[in-house]
């Protein structure tokens, strides 16, 4: 496995003035923190941060502070305002130790539901799952394409990657198949009027 680095400097100055500075110029003022560990300040660089973050939720990468260590993390919270990163918070991680994080769902196929009218109606874009950092993926990719009319998707339903194991509830909605309201009353029409038939095909013929 490839890491992706993302490189720090540390904050001196806390001053408003210096954090209205810091942005001004493409950085993004940050904290390390973690278990046991005395919080880090840090600044990155904007769209370094905007790079790593595409998987930095679940996957953890090398932040390379300046003149100092280099701290496995992981992406805990990103602030934005007006559209701009303002802030960061990076959660150091323990290699050797499990994580529970929330892995981005990535629905892939045609539902053959959706072939006859059906729609894909997506409750969950997230599963939480437990694992090595070196094992969570960025994603999970999830085939639907069998998903028939009125057919769920739950977490349980999920084939994870080895080494990562379902911390949601194995009943979790994630998605399924509807009708529309018009097709189902259609269809609730086209029913009735074969049952009238069946009914008339078995009596007597009914006089004109």
């Amino acid at each position: 496995m490839t890491t992706s680095h993302l490189e720090a400097v540390r904050r001196q100055d806390f001053a408003r003035s210096s954090l209205r500075e810091l942005r001004t110029s493409g950085r993004v003022p940050a904290v390390v923190y973690g278990a046991q560990t005395e919080s880090i300040p840090v600044h990155v660089d904007a769209k370094e941060l905007i790079r790593v973050s595409r998987t930095g939720r679940s996957e953890f990468f090398d932040l390379k502070v300046e003149g100092g260590e280099t701290i496995p993390v992981l992406i805990k919270d990103i602030q934005q305002r007006a559209g701009q990163v303002v802030h960061a918070d990076f959660q150091k991680v323990l290699k050797n130790k499990p994580l529970r994080v929330k892995v981005p769902l990535q629905l892939e196929g045609t539902p053959e539901g959706t072939k006859i009218g059906g729609i894909l109606q997506i409750q969950a874009t997230e599963l939480e799952v437990e694992g090595l950092p070196a094992d969570l993926p960025a994603a999970i990719t999830v085939d639907v394409t069998s998903l028939g009319t009125g057919d769920k998707l739950l977490a349980a339903d999920v084939k994870l990657p080895d080494g990562i194991t379902l911390i949601a509830s194995p009943e979790e909605l994630l998605a399924s198949i509807v009708l529309p309201r018009v097709v189902d009353e259609d269809l609730l029409t086209s029913d009735e009027a074969q049952e009238t038939g069946e009914v008339v095909a078995e009596g007597e013929t009914p006089a004109e």
